[in-house]
């Protein structure tokens, strides 16, 4: 044989047996588990019973029909999940994250802790769109509007402060003369929606709709023991009532509406979840797949139905661009928010 066809097969035998190539995607998963990280604590809506539902119905729809294991990793407002399916976790198909897409803005915004990078997870898909919205538990506080929340203190729970509870209210005290008062270091939104049942708290900022009208709270809007103040979106939902108004429209400078339109940016991601950077992209593909398909399984849509969950689905694909887009932003842009949004 000669050199230049030893060298051929010498490297089709390295090639055909690293890990990459040795398994297909069915043979990979097969009698495997796959991990699925919550980033927030027991406690956490919609966030956490989308992918607790999802997971007793994809597995037949993933080649090996692996097993699907739900686990809860609050801290830091996500950044600690996150951290953890970027880097730390295997890179080959076994962990997956669902973290509130608040934490999205952590890394543009240069937050403490942050070691991931948005543009370079794989993206899974997201099972509906959503807006997020600032409330006030009605007994607690005589604020019916947002224009009353600019003249009267309004007391607020957050997470942390690079999440959307406490990036929100911040940004309206500043952009348009809100007087919310952030108590931050709950645990989960879930444990703010306690605070504010318990009396702790006024309210909260950063809402999710569709979570607020499912699971326990999905009678609160209807027995109005909440009071919705502002839609905290790039648009308006019809769904809710005409008269709250849209962020973006109390933004008092063209400039102002910018600052607000990159930090509403993440809710066009509804729920997003991902894989890390390493996964290999077969199986990457499979998951996608997967995920779409569960989307469509009448079982998984009935079960949507009895917890009052939306379904409205974006592809992984897409919310990789919505990422990508928001890392596009303008310079000044993003400068201007770090300077009024810092970690502390």
């Amino acid at each position: 044989m000669s050199y230049r066809k030893s060298v051929i097969f010498v490297g089709l035998g390295l090639l055909l047996g690293s890990p990459a190539y040795a398994q297909s995607v069915e043979s990979f998963y097969h009698g495997n588990t796959i991990n699925i990280y919550i980033g927030t604590g027991e406690s956490a809506g919609a966030v956490g019973a989308y992918p607790r539902i999802l997971s007793q119905f994809i597995s037949k729809y993933i080649p090996g029909n692996p097993t699907l294991v739900v686990r809860n990793m609050p801290g830091a407002g996500g950044i600690k999940a996150a951290n953890y399916v970027y880097g730390l976790a295997p890179q080959d198909g076994t962990v997956w994250g669902f973290i509130t897409r608040g934490f999205l803005l952590a890394p543009l915004l240069k937050y403490q802790g942050v070691e991931f990078n948005p543009t370079k997870f794989k993206w899974i898909g997201s099972p509906a769109r959503t807006v997020s919205i600032g409330a006030i538990w009605s007994d607690n506080t005589n604020v019916r509007t947002i224009q009353e929340a600019m003249q009267n203190e309004v007391v607020v729970g957050a997470t942390s402060p690079g999440q959307d509870t406490g990036v929100f209210p911040k940004a309206l005290n500043q952009l348009t003369g809100t007087k919310f008062k952030i108590v931050t270091g709950y645990k989960s939104v879930g444990d703010v929606d306690l605070a504010m049942e318990k009396g702790e708290v006024h309210g909260k900022v950063g809402f999710t709709w569709a979570s607020l009208n499912s699971g326990r709270s999905m009678n609160w809007v209807r027995d109005k023991k909440i009071t919705v103040l502002v839609q905290l979106g790039v648009e308006k939902d019809p769904s809710i009532p005409a008269e709250v108004p849209l962020a973006l429209d109390l933004a008092k400078t063209p400039a102002d509406r910018q600052l607000l339109e990159l930090l509403c940016a993440p809710s066009a991601t509804g729920y997003p979840s991902f894989m890390g950077p390493g996964v290999p992209d077969e199986r990457v593909k499979s998951i996608r797949e997967a995920y779409l398909q569960t989307m469509k399984d009448p079982g998984f849509v009935d079960a949507l139905k009895i917890q009052s969950l939306d379904i409205d689905p974006i592809r992984g694909e897409d919310i990789a661009d919505i990422v990508s887009r928001l890392y596009a932003q303008p310079a000044s842009v993003v400068e201007r928010a770090r300077e009024m949004l810092p970690p502390s």
